[in-house]
């Protein structure tokens, strides 16, 4: 398996997990709080801050326009999209990149279609009529308006099999650096993603910008075919076998802070050879209690979750300190 890389510049993590000791945890709301509001929605984001976690955490697309909005698909979803006239998408479709913002909003995105498989793993989600796609820029004024700081933990959506389907990888990193800077919000923000083009080019341009190396057990395996072997296109150029098939080496070697591997990918062993790397570990996305408590005691130092009021359940129960 596979583990993420260095330390925070900004913000560090105290993973002190003794018994009874303090620990700091990083709890980040999964695309607001995905399980209890529309997802990527300011309504979404809203309840996250009013639970307190101490990171939102979102996905990216750009516009036609050159605006940053909030989407996990760089397509609109007909699972979560009713058109202008209020009816369901017959299919995927049309792509965000291919959308002024004007056109963009015209698009209702505030519950799940009813009856489809997406909805029976929300049943608590609840509905906000009305809600649209909202921008980056509307995500940082809402946390302002909030009185509250959080941090931000923003995903480059894009893929080395669909290139159409987002900005080039250097364009992308460059609009999101200049989107954080501009907000002046590089201390609190992280740019994370599985395409790791976009993180190594963002590190070039803002230093001072930690990223976040995503991974799945899809992205890091290799893509030869027969007895030719090439490296998975989605880790930027680095080869696996030169460390030793090692996530937590790779994530160190792309310059990432933080290693962020599905939960479920995750066994002590590779914690520990992260953190000796001086790696934060946040795995995604942990939504069962049961999980939560698990995950925890993994000693990782956050957790990504649809369900942040059951993680600070699950935190308390631990005796763990959360701002």
């Amino acid at each position: 398996m596979f583990r993420l890389c260095a330390r925070w510049p900004i913000i560090a993590f105290l993973a002190a997990f003794g018994a009874g000791s303090a620990q700091a945890f990083d709890l980040q709301g999964h695309r607001g709080a995905r399980g209890l509001a529309p997802e990527n929605t300011l309504a979404a984001f809203a309840r996250a801050l009013e639970i307190g976690v101490t990171t939102l955490e979102t996905d990216l697309a750009v516009t036609r326009d050159g605006v940053i909005v909030l989407s996990h698909d760089p397509v609109l979803n007909p699972d979560i999209v009713r058109g202008p006239d209020g009816t369901w998408l017959a299919a995927p479709g049309p792509a965000i990149n291919s959308l002024t913002l004007a056109e963009l909003e015209r698009f209702d995105v505030g519950r799940i279609r009813p009856g489809s498989k997406y909805a029976q793993q929300f049943p608590l989600q609840q509905p906000v009529d009305g809600a649209r796609i909202p921008t980056l820029a509307q995500l940082f004024e809402l946390a302002k308006a909030s009185g509250r700081a959080p941090r931000f933990n923003i995903e480059t959506k894009l893929s080395p099999d669909q290139p159409g389907a987002a900005p080039e990888p250097e364009a992308f990193s460059r609009v999101v650096v200049d989107a954080v800077r501009s907000a002046g919000l590089a201390g609190r923000t992280t740019i994370q993603s599985f395409d790791w083009r976009t993180l190594i080019a963002a590190r070039k341009l803002a230093p001072e910008i930690a990223t976040v190396c995503l991974t799945a057990p899809s992205t890091l395996r290799d893509r030869g075919e027969g007895s030719t072997r090439r490296p998975s296109a989605w880790l930027a150029g680095l080869d696996p076998a030169d460390h030793g098939a090692s996530a937590a080496r790779l994530a160190k070697a792309a310059g990432c802070s933080v290693w962020s591997p599905h939960f479920g990918d995750l066994a002590a062993a590779q914690i520990a050879e992260a953190h000796a790397l001086g790696l934060t570990v946040v795995p995604w996305t942990v939504n069962t209690p049961d999980d939560m408590a698990r995950i925890i005691d993994l000693k990782v130092d956050g957790l990504i979750t649809d369900y942040p009021d059951q993680a600070r359940t699950v935190l308390a129960q631990k005796g763990i300190a959360f701002p």
